[in-house]
């Protein structure tokens, strides 16, 4: 009488075992295999990953504001960028379009008696406020003697590094057409007068940032 978890005798049992032992060594290699796929995929897809990375290293900035401090990271980030292989584009729109203008000081730069009061109030890159402790204009004079106690490079060295790193800088067309400004009024260096939609082309696959 076979007793309770026997499974017959014992010439049965052993071929069962046998079965097991050899289903085991079969599914193994399946397993490796399987395994050895899901590696190689994964490798495969970082590669792309890198590789699409590598391709898209492109920096785009908007470039809004025309405040010192503001411009100063506008164009820290690109030559920063620029400097480690990134494609930069800036894109100058209404006050930011100070940056690039040809006479950095006070004139009176429009098409008409009301713009060129804009474009006098306005100014160039020397005469930029601050955004914060402007003092009636000392603010921007004060960062700057501190940018060269510390060796840190001043705004208008910025902007000569993104014309050495070959930065692409644009400005905006609607922002033009209001503050009637044209294409002459702007530095040399700036490759073409852009639509938003322009740019949105321009700027598809990297990283974009709004300043």
């Amino acid at each position: 009488m076979p007793r309770i978890g026997d499974c017959g005798n014992a010439k049965t049992a052993v071929p069962l075992q046998r079965d097991s032992i050899t289903l085991r060594s079969q599914a193994a290699p399946r397993h490796r295999a399987s395994s050895l796929r899901s590696v190689c995929t994964d490798f495969v897809t970082q590669t792309q990953t890198h590789k699409i990375m590598a391709e898209n290293k492109k920096l785009s900035i908007i470039a809004f504001s025309g405040d010192f401090d503001k411009l100063t990271a506008v164009f820290t980030l690109g030559t920063g960028a620029a400097a480690v292989g990134y494609e930069v584009n800036i894109f100058f729109t209404f006050w930011g379009l100070d940056a690039i203008k040809q006479k950095q000081g006070r004139s009176f730069t429009g098409g008409n008696w009301l713009t060129k009061i804009f474009g006098f109030m306005m100014g160039g890159l020397k005469v930029t406020p601050t955004s914060r402790f402007n003092f009636l204009g000392a603010g921007p004079k004060i960062f700057r003697y501190l940018m060269r106690k510390n060796n840190v490079a001043t705004l208008e060295e910025l902007v000569e590094a993104a014309k050495a790193l070959g930065i692409n800088l644009y400005a905006c067309e609607m922002a033009m057409h209001v503050l009637g400004l044209k294409k002459e009024d702007f530095i040399p260096e700036v490759k073409d007068v852009l639509g938003v939609a322009s740019f949105l082309n321009l700027s598809e696959g990297g990283q974009t940032l709004f300043i």
